[in-house]
């Protein structure tokens, strides 16, 4: 009879062990995509986030002269549409790029007047019609 006691014990046991779950676990997953590209005319909105010619970027996307940034680094308002020359797009352009830690030359800089943009997009990559 002590047997079947000891045995009847073990089984309830193991049983409450088996059946009891495990706490669920929360889990946060951040992304860091570093720093934004320091180019002095701005960047692509899409990778690999090269420097962006003057001329590619209309007005609205500087704010007291600075870049307001593009892709993971946007720092526009919601629901902003700004206005590039996709004529200065990589797949187009073949001119001069410039490169990353270049200062930018004053007399290349586009102004509003002289500015002349084909296509609206909102600072995440994405072509937003007129």
């Amino acid at each position: 009879m002590r047997t079947f006691a000891v045995t009847l014990m073990m089984a309830a046991t193991l049983a409450v062990g088996v059946t009891t779950t495990a706490p669920k676990a929360t889990a946060q997953v951040g992304v860091e995509v570093g720093v934004a590209p320091d180019c002095p005319y701005g960047y692509y909105d899409v990778p690999p986030y090269d420097c962006a010619p003057p001329g590619y970027y209309g007005p609205e996307w500087f704010s007291g002269g600075v870049f307001i940034g593009s892709g993971p680094w946007f720092h526009g308002p919601e629901h902003f549409h700004g206005h590039v020359d996709n004529r200065f797009d990589r797949a187009h352009y073949h001119g001069e790029f410039p490169h990353r830690g270049d200062r930018a030359d004053e007399h290349r800089r586009v102004d509003a007047s002289h500015f002349h943009g084909n296509e609206m997009r909102d600072g995440h990559g994405h072509v937003v019609k007129k």
